[in-house]
């Protein structure tokens, strides 16, 4: 678990160094996932949902987006958003 929750921290501060606005909000059964208001990017994250499940949708939004590639992140988080890009 404190693996989730470092990697967790890590990937909202990377999403925030993108520009990105890292919200979490009750949603219900919503996911939650990028959109943009007023021209800025918030990734919003449903604070209903699991640890894991929060870190696997910020994940896979920081895999997507290719500027990710040229910031500095632990070798575990560059791990684990390679196999979300398809690299291994």
């Amino acid at each position: 678990m404190s693996d989730t929750l470092g990697l967790l921290a890590e990937a909202r501060q990377l999403a925030r160094d993108l520009g990105y606005r890292v919200r979490e909000e009750p949603l219900g059964d919503l996911p939650g996932g990028l959109c943009s208001i007023g021209g800025v990017s918030h990734l919003i994250l449903n604070m209903e949902h699991s640890t894991v499940d929060r870190l696997d949708r910020l994940l896979a939004t920081l895999a997507a987006d290719p500027r990710t590639a040229a910031e500095p992140k632990s070798r575990l988080l560059e791990t684990r958003l390679a196999r979300l890009a398809g690299g291994g």
